[in-house]
Parts: structure tokens; C-alpha cells; sequence
């Protein structure tokens, strides 16, 4: 449900050798503790063996009546001990080893599942045995549960995916099947034109937007980071959107601190683009436009406000997933579809920065991103116009 999602799990991947030293530190006690316990039970049940076993010896030579050396005494006792260590060993494994077998029955039936698809799989942990047995069952879960949400995500891109490229197409279609009527003016008929060429712009942005999102979680595109000027680069963007805001009759302020940071200067343009370009889009004529810098230690922290409609505090916890969109009666009249944020919020995840919004409806809304002065990670560029 949300590319961000993947964002973390790749970052705890990243992370994934650290934990590894980690666990395997907390195992050795525990490999240990299991060491010194299966040598105690092993001594303890011998002693038992060999004590019933010599309280067995010596009645049976009382009843011979008769004398033995003591190697013969000791080789029967020994002898006797060992046929009830294995007779005990047998009685055990009769007893545990249908438990056993169905414990494995269920995890071989639970796994099989799992292979053909269906991750609808819980083994109860708490019939299981503790230690090994509970830590394998509740990996198994966990593996269950995690492939689930993977393929609840894959379900609900590609209905996402269906619904952006069908209503373009629908609109295409109908309006190409309009333009079969010989009886209408040019006029109309340029109007026909323009709505094909604008939908079909809308599904050539959705694939290009799809394709850039795709590389940036895949991370195969590079990732070229240098040293630029950030206040340099944010006044070139807001002068390059200028026709926009300007259409909006916008107040425009920037507040800019020198700041040099060390990252890949084409995808951060994307960042600033579409949260300028969404700033501008969501405004109302005659608002204005805050963009302010500043260097916070070793991080620099940019900010882009507007004083337009808003978002609610429902949807700011779902701004950034791939093709959401908030108040559909706010934001279809805008277009877009929804991946806009998701690419900005990916690309500066893929920096080791993070991003965050503050909005309350009717009173705009406060984008505010913190970067790193030095790059920690890698990626792709991507880019993209939409906030909701």
C-alpha cells in the first residue's frame, strides 16, 4: 500500500549485517545454555539407568546365590543400564514422536500452501515446544504475514494501475468515436482534438511516472551525488515555475540560508518540482508561495508552504502512498495521479533524509523536507507534478 513501505524494508536491509552480528551474539548464550542443559540430562539419566540397573544387579545375584567377581557384577550393571537407558529412549520417542510427526505434517502442509499462493497461514506457536521449534513456527508466520501484504500491495497497485489508464482511454475513445460525426464545426471538432492530446499526455505522465518509481525502488539507475549549491538550485526551480505562479497571481517569498550539500542535483530537482508545482496547483488565486532554507548542524532543512485548500489529518497519514488521492471533489479537476509524492518521498528517503507535511483544511499546507549535507544512499532520479 505504500512505496515508502519498501523504502524502510530496504533500509533495514541495509542495515541487515549489523543485526546479524547482533543475533548472533544473543544466540551463543542461548546455544550455551542448551550445550550445559542436554550434558546435565544426560548425566542425570544415566545415573538413574545405572542406579536402578545396580538395585537390579544386586537383587538378581541375591537370588542366584551366588558369588561374582566384581567385574562380572559391574559388566551386568553396566549392561542393565544401558537396556534401560534404550528401553527408555524407545518409550520417549513412541510418546513424542506422533506429536512430532504432526508438528512437521502441519509446518510441510503450511509451507506447501504458502508455495501455491495462499499466505493465509497461522501455526499455533502455542502448541508448539519453546526454543528452536517456537522460534521456527513464528518465522514461518512471519513469512506468511509478510507475503500476504506483498501481494495485498500487488493486488492494490494493479487496481490502481487499471483505473488511472482506463478513464484516459474511455475519454479517448469516446471523444475518437465523436469525431466520427461528419456534422461537426471545426470548432468542436479542435475541441475533441485537444481533450485526445490531453489525455493522452495524462497516460504518457502515468507511464513515465510508473517507470521512474519502478527504478527507484529497484535502485538501478546510479546514483551520482556532488557537492552543489541548494539555495542556488531551489531559486533556479520556483524562476523556472514562474509562469505558473505568476498565472496564480502568487505572493512569492523565499527565505534562503547558503547551503551546500553533497547528492544527486537532477533527482533532488524532481523533489522541488513537484512540491513547488503542487504549492502552485493547490493555491488559491491571489495566495502566496513560501519556500525557505536552512542549515540545521549537519542537515539542511527546506520548506515549501502554500495558503491553499489544505489536507485533512486523515489523508496526511496516507499523502505520500503510490496513487492516493485525497478529497476527490478537490482534486480531479486537477488531474494527476497520485505518484508524485510517492517519488519525491522516495528519492529523499534514497538520500537518508525524510519528509513530512503539516496542513489543516482551508489553511494550506506545509511541506518540509530534511536532507543530509552528505548523501547516504543511492538511487534514481524520477519526477512527477501531483500531490494528491
Amino acid at each position: 500500500m505504500r512505496a515508502e513501505r519498501q523504502g524502510r524494508r530496504r533500509r533495514r536491509a541495509g542495515k541487515g549485517s549489523v543485526w546479524d552480528d547482533l543475533a548472533k551474539r544473543r544466540s551463543r548464550p542461548r546455544i550455551a545454555a542448551r550445550i550445559v542443559g542436554v550434558v546435565v540430562m544426560l548425566f542425570l539419566s544415566a545415573g538413574v539407568a545405572f542406579s536402578i540397573a545396580y538395585w537390579l544387579t544386586g537383587g538378581l545375584l541375591d537370588r542366584i546365590d551366588r558369588q561374582w567377581t566384581p567385574y562380572w557384577t559391574q559388566l551386568i550393571t553396566a549392561l542393565i543400564g544401558m537396556l534401560i537407558m534404550m528401553l527408555s529412549a524407545v518409550v520417549i520417542g513412541l510418546v513424542t514422536g506422533p506429536k512430532q510427526r504432526a508438528v512437521w505434517g502441519e509446518i510441510i502442509d503450511a509451507l506447501r500452501r504458502i508455495a501455491k499462493g495462499d499466505f493465509n497461514v497461522t501455526l499455533d506457536k502455542e502448541r508448539r515446544m519453546d526454543g528452536q521449534w517456537g522460534d521456527f513456527v513464528q518465522t514461518i508466520n512471519h513469512m506468511a504475514q509478510e507475503l500476504k501484504q506483498m501481494e495485498q500491495l500487488r493486488q492494490e497497485f494493479i487496481s490502481n494501475v487499471s483505473h488511472e489508464i482506463g478513464s484516459p482511454l474511455t475519454s479517448i475513445r469516446g471523444f475518437a468515436h465523436a469525431l466520427q460525426n461528419e456534422s461537426l464545426t471545426p470548432e468542436e471538432r479542435k475541441h475533441y482534438l485537444s481533450i485526445i492530446e490531453t489525455e493522452s499526455m495524462r497516460l504518457s505522465k502515468l507511464s513515465d511516472n510508473l517507470l521512474k518509481l519502478t527504478s527507484l525502488e529497484s535502485a538501478h539507475q546510479p546514483f551520482e551525488p556532488r557537492a552543489y549549491r541548494l539555495d542556488t538550485q531551489l531559486r533556479n526551480i520556483v524562476l523556472a515555475c514562474e509562469p505558473q505562479w505568476l498565472e496564480k497571481e502568487l505572493e512569492l517569498s523565499l527565505e534562503m540560508s547558503p547551503v551546500t550539500v553533497e547528492a544527486d542535483e537532477e533527482m533532488l530537482s524532481q523533489v522541488w518540482i513537484n512540491l513547488i508545482v503542487n504549492a502552485v496547483k493547490f493555491s488559491n488565486i491571489g495566495g502566496s508561495l513560501t519556500v525557505t532554507l536552512a542549515q540545521n548542524g549537519d542537515g539542511a532543512i527546506v520548506e515549501v508552504s502554500d495558503t491553499g485548500c489544505g489536507i485533512s489529518e486523515e489523508d496526511q497519514q496516507r499523502i505520500f502512498e503510490r496513487f492516493f488521492k485525497g478529497d476527490k471533489s478537490r482534486t480531479r479537476t486537477a488531474g494527476g495521479s497520485g505518484l508524485g509524492l510517492s517519488i519525491a518521498s522516495k528519492i529523499v528517503e534514497l538520500h537518508g533524509g525524510d519528509i513530512g507535511v503539516r496542513s489543516h483544511l482551508d489553511e494550506g499546507a506545509t511541506f518540509t523536507v530534511r536532507l543530509p549535507l552528505k548523501a547516504r544512499g543511492s538511487g534514481a532520479a524520477a519526477s512527477g507534478e501531483d500531490r494528491l
